[in-house]
């Protein structure tokens, strides 16, 4: 059978690993990565160059609802199916935000711009990608989230709105998956943790993680695809971190 996978965000850190590793497996005949400069990267032109037609492009701005549903248009022109979707794009940090360390620090803003790209562009991923998951064969909606989203696990506090992006992220994902066991019995819908990876996102906040715990791009995607590999329609609308484990809400 043809599989496609589809990444968003797929055009740098855990997207761009992930992207990787599906066109290192034969059983994807076709990898498109989504991304605001998916077009334009080296990093794709490269993977193009040794792929060919295996790998594609697809502009998509996570923060954009217009963006997302012409993406989705555009990709169900060239496909009738997908059978994997990951979702890797999220905001931490960036010009006039960072995540707060107090309850003083924060501001309507930046609760809001994290809750835009880390709440609202992922369950209008689902929205508009859903139909061409929705079929006969197994399918998999993935979304990274965070442990930091959990409610049950979150001791330290801090980090409002990173927090209460991925909480919101969480609750949206596992209410989509209550409805699509009814209407899409064979898609599986989850939230995954990558664990601490060395990204962009995680830079400035990794000092003090223990080097055993700080992973590689290629080994944080090497992890949540067996994951995926792993799931079963009892996982849908569950949150698995990277080794497997589920996440307490």
């Amino acid at each position: 059978m043809n599989q496609h996978a589809l990444v968003v965000g797929g055009s740098r850190g855990i997207g761009l690993a992930l992207v990787e590793a599906l066109l290192a497996d034969p059983q994807w005949v076709c990898v498109t990565a989504a991304s605001r400069s998916a077009v334009e990267t080296p990093e794709l032109a490269a993977l193009k160059v040794s792929h060919g037609e295996r790998l594609q492009s697809l502009s998509l701005d996570v923060g954009s609802d217009a963006s997302i549903e012409q993406a989705a248009s555009a990709l169900r022109a060239r496909h009738p199916a997908l059978h994997l979707l990951i979702n890797s794009a999220g905001l931490l940090h960036g010009e006039g935000l960072s995540p707060e360390r107090r309850l003083a620090d924060v501001q309507a803003e930046q609760l809001l711009r994290s809750y835009a790209i880390n709440a609202v562009g992922p369950i209008l991923i689902a929205k508009y990608f859903q139909p061409l998951l929705s079929h006969d064969a197994r399918a998999v909606l993935a979304t990274l989230s965070a442990r930091v989203g959990s409610i049950g696990d979150n001791r330290l506090g801090g980090w409002y709105a990173y927090r209460a992006a991925k909480a919101a992220q969480n609750q949206l994902m596992h209410t989509a998956a209550i409805e699509l066991a009814r209407r899409a019995p064979r898609l599986i819908c989850v939230s995954l943790h990558p664990g601490t990876v060395e990204t962009d996102l995680s830079e400035p906040f990794r000092g003090n993680v223990a080097a055993d715990k700080l992973f590689t791009p290629a080994f944080a995607a090497e992890r949540l695809l067996a994951v995926i590999a792993g799931l079963s329609r009892e996982s849908s609308g569950r949150f698995y971190a990277w080794d497997g484990r589920e996440v307490p809400w």
